[in-house]
């Protein structure tokens, strides 16, 4: 009996292994399609369909990559000259040398303050990633609070370092998918109106998690320029209520609503339809701050999009001195390794943020790793390393500083393990981190910004003259008498 189960079972396993192996051979090498999928229900960005819809042929990668045979040879900038890089190791520091000075002025002198504008996508969804980088700086410089934080979040339920809540009615107006707003976009891609007539439009912030959020600090409101003069806000503080004017003349007016720290604040907004609302901010005005500006389906592509006087008022009262730009998931997979539209696309970009924040330092992140299933394997994606490369050509030909995300974390198969680990560091879709995953990537990028933060140092102290001594007195010298 026991010889009969053993000779059907091995016959069922027999004719599973022949059945595999003929239908292997008219599957797909690919499980899932390169094309993107559905976009119903989901914000798509409007430029990225765009220019998917106009890739050149294979040469233009090809010529793209001749970058790759030339070495990258620096000239001296504020007497600091970083050593000469190639295409595969370039870093591009030496463009970054007007942010490592703030960071030295900071450390050496403990006064002032620097100022990270990060934008990304949905990697950095609920202040992910941001909110452990920004720890590490302000552990370091000193520094305390959120910073910029929009009106409406659609990640606002999933972000620990800020309490974040809002009426249902907003107007809401996004930089991914409308090319003419009612007026020009905040630096967070966003225009919001409280444009519903019969109820109050209200926003409620909260202090939230972390070592540093533990209080919401000189809460200012940002907001736009408009005919409607009438627009008042109650903010509402404890058991206090403060009802002030909009006063809205300018492109981009701040209202600062308490100057030191609170726990927590409503604002509810008063006859203030058409009037072009930002967000608040929260900061201490010392050490280093962190804003983050991410958007779910971005390419990079829409910030040019920005208006730049506008930006240049941000500029103004914000100060920013590095923009971080860590793009990458949603450009994968649009059925093409030729990204030489998306290069275009983002020097665009690039040089729209220069023109809108000058002199400030831009630093590139390269896409993380993403697996997808080959053979019924979990590997890394094809599209992963073209991406990274054309990446990487468009911070050298736009000279911003580069981090390849993709190595940093382990190259060639490391989403797999990220994934499948104990303890997992990404989720079951081997693309995006979980808040563990995240809290890693944040520390490798904080690193790598250290490093050559360090290299800066060391360098500058070799370049730096050396001051004379003060004269001394001559002991030979006759003395006046004292008669």
């Amino acid at each position: 009996m026991r010889k009969s189960y053993f000779w059907h079972s091995f016959a069922i396993v027999l004719l599973a292994a022949v059945f595999y192996l003929g239908i292997k051979r008219v599957l797909p090498t690919k499980i899932f399609s390169e094309q993107a999928g559905s976009t119903k229900n989901v914000l798509v960005d409007s430029m990225l369909l765009d220019a998917v819809g106009d890739v050149e042929d294979a040469a233009d990668v090809e010529a793209g990559d001749s970058l790759a045979n030339q070495p990258v040879v620096y000239f001296e900038t504020n007497g600091v000259t970083f050593p000469e890089e190639t295409f595969d190791t370039y870093t591009g520091n030496q463009y970054l040398i007007p942010f490592f000075e703030k960071l030295y002025q900071l450390e050496k002198t403990g006064s002032g303050n620097v100022r990270i504008a990060y934008f990304g996508d949905s990697m950095t969804d609920g202040d992910m990633i941001v909110q452990d980088l920004r720890t590490a700086f302000q552990q370091k410089f000193g520094g305390r609070g959120v910073g910029f934080v929009a009106i409406t979040s659609e990640s606002a339920g999933s972000r620990s370092s800020v309490v974040h809540e809002f009426s249902p009615k907003w107007k809401t107006q996004s930089y991914l998918n409308v090319k003419n707003p009612l007026r020009p976009f905040g630096v967070n891609g966003h225009v919001f109106f409280a444009n519903d007539t019969t109820s109050v439009e209200w926003v409620r912030y909260k202090a939230g998690k972390g070592r540093f959020n533990g209080t919401l600090d000189n809460p200012t409101l940002f907001y736009g320029k408009s005919d409607n003069e009438s627009g008042e806000v109650d903010f509402i503080i404890g058991k206090d209520s403060i009802r002030r004017r909009l006063a809205n003349r300018s492109l981009l007016n701040t209202l600062v609503v308490k100057q030191g720290s609170i726990g927590a604040l409503k604002a509810d907004f008063i006859d203030a339809d058409s009037i072009p609302v930002y967000g608040f901010n929260f900061d201490d005005g010392k050490g280093v701050h962190v804003d983050n500006f991410s958007q779910r389906g971005n390419s990079g592509m829409p910030i040019a999009r920005f208006n730049t006087s506008l930006m240049r008022a941000f500029h103004e009262k914000l100060g920013y001195d590095l923009i971080v730009l860590h793009y990458g998931t949603n450009v994968l997979n649009y059925g093409n390794r030729n990204y030489s539209w998306y290069e275009r696309g983002m020097t665009q970009t690039v040089r729209k943020l220069k023109e809108s924040f000058p002199g400030v330092a831009i630093l590139i992140i390269s896409t993380a790793d993403k697996a997808t299933k080959y053979d019924l394997e979990m590997k890394t994606d094809s599209a992963v390393v073209p991406l990274t490369r054309s990446q990487r050509r468009y911070a050298l030909a736009t000279q911003s500083g580069f981090i390849d995300l993709f190595t940093l974390m382990g190259g060639e198969g490391s989403m797999t393990t990220w994934t499948e680990g104990d303890p997992a560091l990404a989720n079951k879709d081997y693309t995006h981190f979980n808040f563990r995953g995240a809290k890693k990537v944040a520390g490798l990028l904080y690193d790598r910004i250290m490093k050559g933060y360090a290299t800066y140092r060391t360098l500058r102290k070799e370049k730096t003259p050396t001051p004379p001594p003060p004269p001394q007195p001559d002991s030979t010298a006759v003395l006046p008498s004292d008669e």
